[in-house]
């Protein structure tokens, strides 16, 4: 049997490396994996290629690459890192090469990594937040959400992420010392809830969709592997750690003082959050998660897998 081969932006980043690898863990499945990475030498892509992988190298800035990475395959999986460059104008032009560039070569089946547009429930006049970049209340949730519209409905499936517990690993997000010898844990959303996952989840997930083919097509859809406080997972980041770890709710007005490149961006991020709990975790069923991704990760068990790698300095 030929398999239907899936372009994965980002193969081996976060949520493009989760779903490379559940392709690759599939073995009966109907997919082959086409790995895209600008590093085509580096050990991770080298692993995807002993894997079963075909390697190629595209740039999100030239959309003639791209099309020649998605020529062929049956599916795309399409993903932009705003952090990377921290441009919303780029953001934005990445996704309209991706999504021109899967109209071009023909794909039949698109996965868009994507966010809400903040601006539909905080409108730029709205001042319980600032405005930055001069038209964008949480700019790297609104670039994505404007492309949206990039994407054709007969094609695309929308999938509507969470926030990274990985951040607490990678993003400066996990606990600090204290000076009672505990940990603080800030989350700048009171006693509201987080939708949070795994990262490579956001990939098995993707995975699930392109399994459901047809029926997921036109379809949005949201995933998180948990909706907790920050009380419930500064317990149990104290439960994994074995450390007492208190959760910190400052302000968003404060967080967004905190002088880090983004906390702006961030700060706004956690308000949204709060202030539509209801509606952001609504869009985002445990239970469809776990039915597209049945090994869906919880976040205690996030952390029994990945606490070691929390820095705690």
């Amino acid at each position: 049997m030929t398999k239907k081969l899936i372009t994965v932006i980002g193969a081996t980043g976060a949520q493009g490396g989760g779903l490379a690898k559940a392709i690759l863990a599939d073995k009966s499945g109907e997919f082959a994996l086409r790995a895209v990475t600008r590093k085509p030498d580096g050990d991770a892509a080298k692993a995807l290629a002993a894997a079963g992988a075909e390697l190629v190298s595209a740039d999100l800035d030239d959309v003639g690459s791209v099309q020649r990475a998605f020529t062929g395959a049956y599916g795309a999986f399409c993903v932009t890192n705003y952090w990377e460059h921290m441009s919303p104008d780029k953001e934005i032009a990445q996704a309209k090469n991706l999504a021109d560039a899967s109209k071009a070569a023909g794909v039949k089946h698109v996965v868009w990594s994507t966010l809400e547009d903040t601006r539909l429930r905080v409108p730029l006049s709205d001042d319980r937040m600032p405005t930055l970049h001069g038209r964008f209340k949480v700019p790297h949730f609104d670039t994505k959400g404007e492309s949206d519209a990039f994407f054709d409905a007969a094609r695309t499936t929308w999938l509507a992420t969470s926030f990274y517990w990985d951040n607490l690993i990678h993003f400066g997000m996990g606990p600090k010392p204290n000076a009672t010898g505990g940990f603080d844990f800030v989350l700048p959303m009171g006693d509201k809830k987080l939708a949070g996952i795994a990262a490579e989840d956001i990939g098995k997930c993707a995975y699930g969709v392109f399994k459901r083919g047809d029926a997921a097509i036109g379809k949005h859809l949201g995933i998180a592997g948990d909706h907790l406080t920050g009380a419930q997972m500064a317990a149990a980041l104290s439960q994994a750690l074995e450390r007492p770890v208190t959760h910190q709710a400052v302000p968003p007005a404060v967080y967004r003082t905190f002088g880090f490149p983004g906390a702006d961006d961030l700060g706004n991020m956690f308000q949204y959050y709060a202030d539509f709990e209801a509606e952001f975790c609504g869009a985002r069923s445990l239970s469809e998660s776990r039915a597209l991704n049945p090994e869906l990760l919880s976040f205690a068990a996030w952390l029994a897998k990945y606490k070691s790698k929390i820095p705690l300095g």
